[in-house]
């Protein structure tokens, strides 16, 4: 049974709702609670992307330069969190938010109800932008976990072969425990990451008060004359300077979980300072001693407080690889409800947050590469060229989705809503093409990955379009087959059965042939369909819709938002109050369990029809992935050529 994307508008009590929820809790401990979640990975991106930035620049640095390349650097770097993640994403996208929810797969059902039936770019646009956060996913652990531990190497040279095993251990163990949830841990990721902003700031503010030329690097025009100057070494370094802004897409990302203002004040108040001074510091500590360019940040520290700054940096890294796993877990979600992937085991790690969930089939698989990656670069460096062109991806198609709700929910002129953005989208496809640069070097990792999830979202969606207009074919009208039945009633018997579709004006296959073989009918039968929204989630009073068709049939439909996991049994409890009693144990819900096969003539290539039955075998049975009892479960199997 598939459940279809609803194309109705209704979504304004689930914000409601959801504003309620940021209500109850303090704005501090909001703010606090978005520093740890929100900003982790762009809070460690300090400890790879000066460096890198720097070593990219040095390639066609000019013979007693001096300051030059190391203030242009800084200056992209500055300029870079100021217009990309201040001016983008904390001023103008958290303002573009699906009823209190963010990211690109609420974006993309935000742009597409505003569009309607012309949307089909926009589920494009969203499935490229869904499958290149998976390549984020996976590059953020290993490439941060990496960066922390080869600070040990500086302590003693000694310990330079333990690296890699050290940061295999530490990712086995974060993935190990995510069946366990993080509610636990994740009160502490806020001070913590409070922590290290607090003393990455403090440590490089004796460095700038010896070098305080370098606050000059605050005018633009020694960004602009490096990447005039430089000319392809300047757009290589472009791409190493954008690592300095990765992350910018969980501000947007997690506004749900926050709200706007606890997110917006946190970053300017806290991680937007305290990044700078931090890239000051690391700036000023390059250019009085251009050997310390091996690790300018671990080298800022006194040799005493080396080992401490490295066990910091992990946790910090950890903290930040836990941030981006859980969105993994969010947006698979996301996808599963809005059709671009098969049902997969979710388990709830929390009573009382929905969204803390654990999907263990992406985790498993979040591991494998993430291993795989560590093992194959071996250095952050050499996986840092990997890192950026899923991240600049996202980016761009954001930006695309953006001016399509700026002009058509904000209501703006195109023209104006073009202005807003287009410098924006400008910038990020200069990052894109800059980043582009290093598919031969690592960056082709991401792509491939993204790629895969592309092709799969795409399959998927496709051939359950295909399976359901084949489905629908052989269906007859649901008024038909009752007025047949009154003239001819079957043998009753007692209960209720509960019939799935994604049609309710068609007899549903589970009970055709539930009449064809049993010859039986219950006394009361419900015709039920599962309806997804494009909103992330439906008021209570919203939620359940009942239709009585006849004495013996009736139609109801139960409603979820994209982030929320149907719960088919406690919905129907809870709507007594619309006409319809409900007694699980005098309920038998009948699932159809399809076989399918490849037709001779299908819609889609040969091997595509075979992928697609691959990943219908894989989907998590529905009767879990509904939370219905298996004792009060009946399926019906049937045999379908695709």
């Amino acid at each position: 049974m598939t459940s279809d994307i609803s194309t109705s508008a209704a979504g304004t009590p689930a914000a409601n709702g959801h504003g309620e929820a940021h209500s109850t809790a303090s704005f501090k401990a909001l703010m606090i609670g978005s520093i740890g979640v929100v900003y982790g990975d762009i809070g460690t991106s300090p400890l790879y992307a000066f460096r890198e930035a720097v070593t990219a620049a040095s390639a066609n640095a000019v013979p007693g330069g001096g300051a030059g390349p190391v203030l242009g650097v800084l200056s992209l770097i500055l300029w870079a969190l100021i217009v990309v993640v201040t001016l983008k994403y904390v001023v103008i996208l958290l303002r573009a938010d699906n009823n209190g929810e963010g990211g690109t797969l609420a974006l993309m059902a935000l742009a597409q109800r505003a569009l309607g039936t012309s949307g089909g770019i926009i589920v494009l646009l969203g499935i490229i932008s869904g499958a290149l956060f998976y390549g984020d996913a996976v590059i953020t652990p290993a490439l941060s976990v990496l960066s922390a531990v080869e600070g040990i190497k500086l302590a003693t040279s000694a310990l330079d072969h333990y690296v890699v095993p050290i940061t295999v251990l530490i990712l086995v163990a974060l993935f190990a425990v995510q069946s366990r949830g993080t509610a636990r841990v994740a009160a502490f990721f806020g001070p913590i990451m409070g922590f290290w902003f607090a003393v990455i700031a403090v440590a490089a503010l004796p460095l700038i008060a010896q070098q305080p030329g370098v606050l000059a690097a605050f005018n633009p025009a020694y960004a602009v004359s490096f990447l005039l100057g430089h000319g392809y070494i300047g757009l290589v370094t472009l791409g190493a300077v954008f690592l300095a802004v990765t992350g910018a897409e969980a501000l947007y990302a997690d506004l749900g979980h926050f709200g706007k203002r606890p997110i917006q004040s946190a970053w300017l108040f806290l991680v937007l300072p305290s990044l700078a001074l931090n890239y000051l510091g690391q700036a000023a500590l390059v250019m009085s001693r251009p050997d310390t360019i091996e690790n300018p940040f671990f080298l800022m520290f006194p040799d005493w407080a080396l080992v401490p700054m490295v066990v910091l940096a992990t946790v910090a890294t950890v903290i930040a690889s836990q941030a981006v796993i859980t969105g993994a877990y969010s947006l698979t979600r996301q996808a599963i409800q809005l059709g671009l992937m098969p049902r997969f085991e979710i388990r709830h790690t929390s009573e009382a947050h929905s969204g803390q969930i654990y999907i263990p089939r992406v985790n498993i698989l979040l591991l494998v590469i993430v291993l795989m990656l560590v093992i194959l670069f071996r250095s952050s460096s050499a996986l840092a060229s990997a890192y950026g062109i899923s991240v600049t991806g996202t980016m761009v198609v954001t930006g695309m989705m953006g001016f399509v709700v700026i002009w058509k929910v904000w209501k703006w002129h195109p023209l104006a809503a073009a202005a807003l953005i287009a410098p924006f989208l400008l910038l990020d496809l200069t990052f894109l093409s800059a980043n582009l640069l290093k598919v031969f070097e690592g960056g082709w990792v991401p792509l491939a990955l993204g790629g895969i999830v592309m092709l799969l979202m795409y399959t998927w969606r496709r051939g359950s379009k295909l399976l359901y207009e084949k489905s629908h074919k052989q269906e007859i009208p649901l008024r038909d087959l009752i007025t047949m039945l009154e003239k001819k009633p079957p043998q009753r018997v007692p209960g209720t059965a509960v019939f799935f579709t994604s049609n309710p004006d068609f007899a549903p296959t589970a009970l055709m042939h539930s009449l064809k073989h049993y010859k039986v009918l219950h006394q009361k039968n419900v015709i039920l369909t599962i309806e997804t929204a494009q909103t992330p989630r439906i008021d209570p009073a919203e939620r359940f819709r009942f239709e009585e068709i006849t004495d013996g049939f009736a139609r109801a439909t139960l409603r979820f938002g994209f982030m929320e996991s149907p719960n088919v049994p406690k919905t129907l409890g809870l709507a007594r109050k619309s006409g319809w009693q409900f007694d699980i144990m005098s309920t038998s819900f009948f699932l159809s369990r399809r076989a399918l096969k490849p037709a001779a003539h299908s819609g889609m290539p040969r091997w595509q029809d075979h992928l697609f039955i691959s990943l219908s075998r894989s989907a998590n049975d529905a009767t879990d992935y509904f939370q219905i009892p298996t004792g009060r479960v009946v399926e019906v199997g049937t045999q379908i050529t695709i």
